[in-house]
């Protein structure tokens, strides 16, 4: 080709010449400078990034309320107040990530929430089974690995790492998410004066989630871990990213008792007064008793909705182990269905497993270990033994229920 033609080339596009661009891509008959390309791959994300916007929001409108505590009645025995309150809180987040903030129009805050219970009540589980039913990037993290940032550990801002790795990666997929703080009551303080000592797991922690619970642009490390200058971040805005926080708080309950008792010596001033349910003090919790406990002012203050679950008694344990769609009895009927064999519980042995469980005082966890130990021997016989060959059905009774929990060392768990 000739100079003369050489310099008559432009861009299809713009029209700008060859001398005048960096750079000028040839096609089939046509060319494009790198201003161009540059413009479109701008249109081209903004473009895909709206119609993933779109699609979200078309799917975010069909989960109701009354839909979400459905979904968790399948799976979750009882604790309908906390029920009720996570499914309006997930639900009102979903309004909040619809919602076209305009100048003049009410900017909807999000609700972050604290759920307060004793092991093995379910709100871990409550956690797990909102995650099936969500349609926004959920992940479930331990706020007991997490230390101020500069020491051994985990920073704040893996939090988000572990939602970005939910999302793919998606950092407006992770930017509309929900995630699930367990163990929030092991970061609390550990002394009553906040500046005696260098408290890097306790007080050090929830300094360092304020921001993030409140709203801010984070830079995150993306495979999680300490940060370093080399390192690429990716910068996530956590301001529509609601935060579902949970611990047992052990111990809180004499502090709730303490405040009870307090506000009710002396005379009673109404004869109508409602006696207080010692057995779960927790339906009285308040935002002064987790400051007392060790949380923050600040911290408490970002989490402005506060639940509670109801203790377990022998009853709902009982429910635990038969109803739900992921029963521990089903689970297992449908383990040794897969070697051929037909497994039968005697009622007796269901009262017998919850009267155990309840000795132990762990909640429904206690139910998982004790089944353990009946079925041990039964799950490690049946896939090599003969014997089931001919009668392909194990029959549990009672009385082989206390043989195998008197042969096991699971005794050593009872509490004294």
């Amino acid at each position: 080709m000739s100079k003369s033609n050489q310099k008559d080339i432009h861009c299809s596009f713009c029209g700008i010449s060859k001398s005048e661009a960096q750079m000028l891509i040839a096609g089939d008959g046509a060319h494009i400078c790198d201003r161009c390309v540059q413009q479109a791959s701008e249109i081209l994300a903004e473009e895909l990034k709206q119609r993933k916007s779109k699609n979200l929001q078309t799917v975010l409108k069909l989960i109701k309320p009354v839909e979400i505590k459905e979904h968790l009645d399948q799976y979750v025995i009882g604790q309908d107040d906390a029920k009720k309150v996570i499914s309006v809180a997930v639900y009102n987040h979903y309004k909040r990530l619809n919602q076209r903030v305009d100048p003049d129009e009410i900017e909807i805050e999000k609700s972050n929430l604290i759920v307060v219970g004793e092991t093995g009540t379910g709100k871990t589980l409550l956690a797990k089974t909102v995650a099936k039913i969500l349609n926004v990037p959920f992940c479930i993290v331990d706020a007991t690995v997490l230390t101020e940032a500069g020491y051994v550990g985990e920073d704040v801002e893996s939090i988000l790492t572990r939602l970005l790795q939910a999302a793919d990666y998606d950092v407006a997929a992770a930017e509309r998410g929900i995630i699930y703080i367990d163990e929030i009551d092991k970061i609390a303080r550990k002394s009553d004066n906040p500046s005696i000592t260098r408290d890097v797991s306790g007080e050090g922690v929830q300094q360092a989630l304020l921001k993030i619970l409140e709203g801010t642009n984070v830079n995150v490390p993306p495979q999680g871990g300490r940060k370093h200058p080399d390192q690429k971040m990716i910068s996530v805005n956590t301001s529509n990213i609601l935060f579902i926080c949970g611990g047992a708080f052990d111990g809180i309950q004499k502090k709730i008792a303490d405040r009870l008792r307090t506000q009710t010596v002396g005379y009673k001033m109404k004869d109508d007064e409602q006696d207080i349910d010692l057995k779960n003090l927790y339906k009285y919790i308040t935002p002064q008793d987790l400051k007392n406990f060790g949380l923050i002012p600040e911290l408490i203050g970002r989490l402005p909705v506060l639940t509670y679950l109801d203790p377990l008694d022998k009853e709902t344990l009982l429910s635990i182990l038969t109803k739900p769609k992921n029963a521990l009895t089903k689970q297992y009927t449908k383990l040794f269905e897969y070697e051929g064999v037909e497994l039968q519980f005697e009622p007796e042995v269901f009262d017998f497993i919850v009267e155990k469980a309840w000795e132990f005082k762990l909640g429904a966890r206690g139910l998982r270990s004790i089944c353990e130990a009946i079925m041990l021997d039964a799950m490690f016989e049946i896939p090599t033994s003969k014997e089931y060959e001919s009668d392909k059905t194990l029959h549990v009774t009672l009385d082989y229920a206390k043989k195998k929990i008197a042969k096991s060392d699971i005794k050593k768990m009872q509490v004294a």
